[in-house]
């Protein structure tokens, strides 16, 4: 569960949480996307662009507000 203050999703809050969810699915499924994308002969940022927003949007977050 990830804690944020609800007057701090500005742009840099928003970058530091695509990057955790970015190291997130790089460690679990990297060599998977990474065939997946020789396979289906896809640009390899492309998919994993597409796996983390899926995996940012799995997270469950906690606002103070």
């Amino acid at each position: 569960m990830i804690h944020l203050n609800f007057n701090n999703l500005d742009d840099k809050t928003q970058k530091q949480l695509f990057e955790m969810s970015k190291k997130d699915v790089e460690r679990q499924f990297g060599e998977q996307i990474k065939a997946y994308a020789e396979r289906n002969r896809l640009k390899y940022s492309e998919v994993l662009y597409a796996e983390v927003m899926r995996n940012l949007y799995s997270y469950r977050f906690t606002f103070r507000i």
